[in-house]
């Protein structure tokens, strides 16, 4: 499909790639999504990749491999249902995931995420000042390839920093699953008459996601560790007493009353920003609806203004109502809560279509300020938890037997898991749109390769996330082993899904945090004020709720990141030093991730939990020793790689 200047932009072949490359990073990113609770922005390794592959066949243009990367990002941020979908295998509502229900959940979340983000557009990226680090990003990556007559080389040059990263992940990925070398460091301790603990994972994918992220972001999650390990925990261990041991107290007060704290900074982050933009919204859509009067009229619109038009939105959003209804229906039917289910699920849909909007307005607004990498969807996904389980309270209240509670909570979940899609694929959909409006796409075109890619994405989320769980299991669920997978977004709204319902949930100490995200948000604007580096309120929240293992090492990435492009910018090309470091960085995540995902595959097929090994628990001191003097060397060398590539002055 050619667009009006003859470039041929949403081809087949495009669209196989995109797939392709969707389903491969969609594996990774629920993985990695699992493990830390965090996942990553696939747009500019898709780009890159797409571009060296379309080279190979001939005949290709920077508007084809941009639909390529809009496709193959959904990986990145579709796999965001994982903070949602295990908690219902948590709460014990589920043993596996049905497949053709897991994909309906994603696949019609993801469509109505697509459509709520159309009249953002113009709110949101046209009209808008947000920076999009990683839409412009991925547009650099575009035009290098396709504007400069070094274009090639520089693209073989960044592909093969991505291969460096990865192999380098794996490597010691592999010799950590050996036994070898260290995966996990910590000690718990005494702090006056309270304890603490510190920990990290020696992982070469919070490196690398540091880096992306940049110096604002890791610091505001330092930030919030210091308040959560430094203040709170020895703060309220030496409230309850430390009398069951260090270890136990710690993890309890962190699980049970820490990371509830840590909720209510994030969901007061989440409403200040859509504070801000509601206006931008407003205008961005009577500013489609004018659009879409202009093409009736018969007027020419510039390409790059061209969206689906808004009454197709607004129709597919409404039909989409009807195949929603039947899967909640068929979800509740057989349930303790079947009887009167009808009114209920039409008061779930007008939710959907309210909270869906707001937090497809949030989600875009954070895109556009911090990037795709650092969505807010676990923040606002807690919003849309609470605010379900208040309104199913609404209905049913709070005495019931056991089984109608257990059954409210899983209804819950799965609504938020709906939601969670609409969040996700908007705040991709913005980003990329960006990238789009700096080549000269057609958006019309990315909004309905988009759609293609939810589809991709949400057939391969389900038999990953079935593998994961036969593997490892999820930490909190009926008989998860010593090795289960921390799911930590999961594990917090489901907890917070029970806490409502069950009507014993800890108010208060929400309340807590949202005292302290007021404060945060005061001090970041105190910051934004006198032109210093910003505090973004909702990372602040996430280093509070997160365990410390899973994030120390994103802020010690994120000054690795800061020092190099500091280097870069003394070199004679700056903005190639960067990329180099940029395409490092991701390979680190890549190479993680995707062994991770193969290492559950043994797992699973073995039946042991570390099926590598090749020493015992005695090699424990060496391996800390080894592990420590392998992972510094390593992400030393691989910084000297990036260094010494070279671009065209």
């Amino acid at each position: 499909m050619q667009n009006d200047q003859g470039l041929r932009e949403l081809t087949v072949r495009g669209v196989i790639l995109g797939g392709v490359i969707t389903l491969v990073f969609t594996a990774a990113n629920v993985y990695l999504g699992l493990k830390v609770g965090l996942t990553f922005a696939t747009s500019i390794p898709a780009a890159v990749i797409s571009m060296v592959l379309l080279r190979m066949v001939g005949n290709s243009n920077i508007l084809e491999n941009n639909i390529v990367q809009t496709i193959a990002s959904a990986a990145g941020t579709l796999s965001a249902i994982i903070f949602v979908l295990p908690g219902l295998i948590m709460v014990g509502w589920w043993q596996g995931f049905p497949y053709w229900t897991t994909v309906a959940v994603c696949a019609l979340g993801g469509i109505l995420g697509v459509m709520f983000s159309v009249p953002l557009r113009r709110a949101l990226v046209t009209n808008s000042d947000l920076p999009y680090p990683e839409g412009v990003a991925a547009a650099e990556v575009l035009k290098i390839g396709f504007g400069s007559a070094e274009g090639k080389e520089e693209n073989a040059k960044g592909l093969r920093m991505i291969i460096i990263g990865t192999v380098a992940s794996v490597g010691y990925a592999l010799i950590s699953a050996m036994r070898l070398a260290a995966a996990e460091l910590a000690v718990s301790f005494r702090v006056g008459a309270g304890a603490s603990a510190a920990s990290t994972s020696l992982s070469m994918a919070l490196i690398g996601v540091g880096h992306l992220v940049g110096l604002s972001v890791g610091v505001a999650m330092l930030v919030g560790m210091l308040i959560a390990w430094a203040g709170l925990v020895p703060l309220l261990t030496a409230m309850h007493g430390v009398a069951g041991g260090v270890d136990a107290a710690v993890n309890t007060v962190f699980r049970t009353e820490v990371r509830f704290i840590g909720a209510g900074v994030i969901g007061v982050a989440a409403l200040w920003s859509l504070f801000r933009i509601i206006g931008p919204i407003t205008r961005g859509i009577r500013d489609a609806m004018a659009a879409s009067r202009a093409r009736q009229e018969g007027k020419q619109l510039d390409l790059t203004e061209r969206d689906m038009p808004i009454g197709v939105v607004g129709g597919t959003i409404l039909a989409l109502m009807l195949p929603i209804a039947g899967l909640l229906w068929y979800f509740a039917s057989n349930t303790a809560i079947a009887s009167g289910l009808g009114p209920v699920i039409l008061g779930t849909l007008v939710f959907t279509l309210v909270i869906g909007v707001i937090i497809a307005s949030v989600c875009g607004y954070m895109a556009g300020l911090i990037g795709a990498s650092n969505s807010p969807v676990s923040g606002v996904g807690i919003l849309a938890v609470i605010a379900a389980s208040v309104l199913l309270v609404m209905i049913y209240g709070h005495d019931g037997a056991p089984e109608r509670v257990a059954a409210l909570v899983a209804y819950a979940l799965f609504t938020t898991g709906i939601i969670f899609s609409i969040a996700t694929i908007s705040n991709n959909n913005l980003q990329d749109l960006k990238t789009g409006q700096l080549v000269g796409a057609t958006p019309w075109r990315q909004q309905l390769a988009l759609v293609y890619g939810v589809i991709f994405g949400s057939l391969v989320i389900p038999p990953v996330l079935d593998l994961l769980n036969k593997a490892f299991g999820f930490a909190g669920a009926p008989g998860a082993g010593d090795h289960a997978l921390a799911a930590p977004q999961a594990a917090l709204i489901s907890a917070l899904a029970k806490g409502v319902l069950g009507g014993d949930i800890s108010w208060s100490l929400i309340g807590y945090g949202a005292l302290l995200g007021v404060a945060t948000i005061a001090l970041d604007e105190m910051l934004g004020k006198a032109g210093k580096m910003r505090l973004p309120p909702l990372c602040v929240g996430m280093g509070i709720y997160l365990p410390m293992a899973l994030t120390l090492l994103i802020p010690v990435g994120a000054v690795i990141g800061h020092y190099y492009d500091r280097w870069a910018d003394r070199q004679p090309n700056p903005e190639f030093g960067k990329r180099m470091g940029v395409l490092a960085a991701t390979g680190l995540i890549v190479g993680e991730s995707l062994f991770g995902v193969a290492f559950a595959g043994l797992v699973a097929a073995s039946g042991k939990d570390a099926p590598l090994a090749v020493v015992g628990d005695g090699f424990e001191t060496a391996g800390i020793v080894i592990g420590l003097l392998v992972f510094a060397g390593t992400i030393v060398l691989l910084y000297r790689s990036a260094c010494r590539t070279r671009g065209a002055s």
